[in-house]
């Protein structure tokens, strides 16, 4: 579905912008002017004083799978949030563990407590975190909106199953510049 609305009570939800997630290759799009997106729809949410809630990952699920997990201790800035994003004292920071923002996080209290009926989603990794925030997002009532210019992956095949097969079912997608033009109509 195409993008079609913003609701006055929208939040921008920024996944795993941070220093160890943007080391690794990303593709089908570098993670430079994915940031670039991500930081201007930042500062549009907070210029209109929107919420905006960055999210980082500092471990993971413990169950057991198949793909090997990066073995070894991670760097000591490995969440900290790229300075491109700009940190406001206004944001929100939640760190998560597992995939998903809201999964044992108080995101959904963070944003139920300021009446937010839907989240715009970008970042990396868009068939992880952004995917599974996105799902557990519509499963909890948002209405979601995936800046789809604004995330990538670590794999050019999953980024394109997730925009093609998964978002659709899940909330509305469009560009940063779409999103951008809406926002502007939604708080004239």
């Amino acid at each position: 579905m195409p993008l079609t609305t913003l609701d006055p009570n929208t939040a921008l939800v920024v996944i795993d912008l941070q220093k160890g997630i943007v080391a690794l290759p990303t593709a089908p799009h570098p993670a430079a002017p994915v940031i670039e997106r991500c930081a201007e729809l930042a500062a549009a949410f907070r210029r209109r004083d929107l919420p905006v809630a960055l999210v980082n990952v500092a471990g993971g699920a413990p169950g057991r799978t198949e793909q090997p997990r990066r073995a070894g201790t991670l760097p000591p800035d490995w969440t900290e949030l790229v300075p491109e994003i700009a940190r406001q004292p206004q944001d929100r920071v939640v760190t998560k563990r597992t995939w998903g923002a809201f999964m044992h996080t108080d995101l959904d209290a963070q944003l139920k407590s300021l009446g937010v009926t839907q989240i715009v989603l970008c970042g990396i990794a868009t068939s992880i975190g952004v995917e599974s925030t996105a799902r557990q997002a519509y499963e909890l009532g948002y209405n979601v909106t995936l800046a789809v210019d604004a995330m990538t992956d670590l794999n050019a095949d999953a980024h394109q199953n997730s925009l093609a097969r998964i978002f659709p079912r899940l909330g509305e997608t469009g560009s940063t510049g779409e999103i951008l033009d809406l926002l502007e109509l939604t708080r004239a």
